[in-house]
């Protein structure tokens, strides 16, 4: 039976060297020609090369799941570049990425990070469009998807040197619908439906914020706000307010580490090594592996920056994401309050008097 569900592990029980291998050599080539070059278009390729390389490719759906990172990562990717320009834009594609994230995480974990991923590249479209260093949508998925088929490339070479098959056999379509309506029926419905209208409120709000703003790096904010959006239905606020620091403290470490390099050459050494580690010790569990890999993608975005005195633009764009992503845990836990008072109302009202 193929599982989705997470390991109630939160490590992993031994780290994956190979995928990490694939991770770090593939985002190398992209990050070094973009340093010798001054080009700031090939961190899209090094971006996509990440992404892929979050499916580890020894195991049997590893090859599937990158390919699937890979196009769909790039078509986010130019998908929020070409919404940049306009406020209606933004915000209806924005509302569409929350509303899509919210319905793959009824599905398991993975399910999930693949949303997740998707939603991560719709958010760096849009903050890399004010940059100026690319033409064109077409350009940015373009390099995202050569990026991702070079560390494909490496992963192939990987299974190879395992004597594995090079694509392993893929399960049958109606077992994997099973296992996912499996999930899917764990959720209450009414539950959930609230926290997808939250998310697509939220997530249209943070685009159209960061449209109408106009800030260079705007993707601190939707990056916020996504990492902040976790599924939880019972609207537990001390949860989203650990999750909401957590995020806070990662984007002030990250800027405190672009201050304190202000060097493009030491910020990539930075990016490979921590790259290395972060996919070899991957985190298990969903809620901390949505902190991790969304560091390790800001990093990236951010290592070949050259305008780190912009350090209080980039806190104020990830207190206001954060501040928006806080709203869906008050509407749930306020939701849930209203829902425990009538019931116990109607209780009341039902005993003899």
């Amino acid at each position: 039976m193929l599982r989705f569900l997470p390991s109630r592990h939160q490590w992993t029980a031994a780290p994956t060297w190979g995928a990490a291998v694939v991770a770090t050599l593939g985002c190398a080539l992209p990050l070094l020609l973009g340093l010798f070059s001054g080009h700031s278009g090939f961190l899209w390729a090094s971006i996509g090369a990440f992404l892929a390389a979050q499916a580890d490719p020894l195991h049997r759906f590893g090859m599937l799941r990158m390919l699937l990172l890979t196009l769909l990562g790039a078509c986010s990717a130019g998908l929020g570049f070409w919404s940049a320009p306009g406020p209606l834009e933004s915000l209806l594609v924005f509302a569409a990425g929350g509303l899509l994230l919210a319905w793959l995480q009824r599905f398991g974990r993975e399910a999930g990070k693949l949303g997740l991923g998707m939603l991560v590249c719709l958010c760096l479209g849009q903050g890399q469009q004010h940059l100026g260093s690319m033409p064109n949508p077409y350009a940015v998925a373009t390099l995202f998807t050569l990026g991702g088929l070079w560390a494909t490339l490496l992963a192939f070479t990987l299974r190879g040197l395992h004597g594995l098959r090079l694509w392993p056999y893929m399960p049958r379509l109606p077992n994997v619908l099973k296992v996912l309506r499996q999930h899917a029926a764990r959720l209450p419905h009414p539950q959930w439906r609230l926290y997808a209208l939250g998310c697509s409120l939220v997530c249209g709000l943070a685009g159209l914020i960061v449209n109408l703003a106009g800030q260079p790096r705007g993707y601190w904010l939707t990056l916020a706000v996504v990492t902040s959006l976790q599924i939880d239905l019972k609207g537990r606020l001390p949860r989203a307010f650990k999750i909401a620091l957590s995020v806070l403290l990662a984007a002030g470490l990250l800027v405190l580490l672009g201050e304190s390099l202000q060097n493009p050459a030491q910020m990539v050494a930075l990016v490979l090594s921590l790259t290395l580690l972060g996919r070899a010790f991957q985190v298990g569990r969903y809620s901390l592996y949505v902190l991790q890999m969304s560091f390790c993608i800001l990093l990236l975005a951010e290592s070949l920056a050259q305008d780190w005195q912009l350090d209080r633009e980039r806190l104020l764009g990830s207190l206001i994401g954060v501040s928006l992503a806080l709203l869906v845990a008050l509407t749930l836990n306020v939701r849930r309050r209203l829902q425990v008072w009538r019931t116990a109302r109607s209780g009341t009202d039902g005993l003899p008097r």
